[in-house]
């Protein structure tokens, strides 16, 4: 009867142990699971990572419309600052042309000053030769200021014709033989201004 109380005692001993064996592997089972739902916490923080990428995503998004708004606002400055330039040069352009004739025009005053001293002096002149050569100085003067501004007489009479610089009027008998087909008479001086021909000879031609 001894020997059987302790293989029953012995049974239940083996029980507890078994029991507190399971529970233990249990107890490490659980803990064993959390590290998988850390696991899946660990995916929720991923996702969650993903979230400033999209931040990221609205600030280049915001930082390409303040670019734009930048160069929209340079483009509107650079074509008002034209528009003015525009204005601005075209109103120096239509002065210049209205005044380009301004040096020109002052030293010919030297000129029409001697002009008018000679008419007033005309009516009260009695030597008629200092007349005259009053005029001729004040014409000497006036060729004088037309070579400086580059204004030059065409050389015409008893010159070869040449079209690019004479225009010929009519044809007459040439009064020696050797100016037939030369120019004999010249009806209006042609002129140069620089080296463009302003004005065309108006001549005669001997035949």
């Amino acid at each position: 009867m001894v020997k059987k109380k302790n293989n029953e005692q012995e049974g239940k001993l083996q029980n507890e142990i078994l029991d507190k064996e399971e529970i233990t592997k249990d107890k490490e089972m659980e803990k064993i699971e959390p590290a998988k739902d850390s696991g899946e916490g660990d995916k929720l923080i991923d996702t969650e990572s993903k979230k400033p990428a999209k931040t990221k995503s609205k600030s280049k998004t915001e930082k390409i419309q303040e670019e734009l708004e930048e160069l929209k606002d340079k483009y509107l400055r650079l074509s008002a600052e034209f528009d003015n330039y525009r204005k601005r040069t075209l109103k120096e352009k239509m002065e210049l042309t209205k005044y380009a004739n301004e040096e020109t025009l002052k030293d010919l005053l030297p000129v029409i000053d001697d002009f008018e001293r000679a008419l007033n002096n005309i009516n009260e002149a009695v030597d008629m030769n200092a007349i005259k050569d009053g005029m001729k100085l004040i014409g000497n003067k006036f060729k004088n200021f037309l070579s400086q501004k580059g204004l030059k007489e065409i050389d015409a009479l008893h010159q070869g014709f040449n079209m690019d610089l004479h225009e010929a009027i009519t044809k007459i008998p040439a009064p020696e033989e050797k100016l037939k087909g030369k120019i004999v008479d010249v009806i209006e001086k042609g002129y140069f201004l620089n080296d463009k021909v302003i004005r065309f000879s108006k001549v005669v031609i001997g035949e």
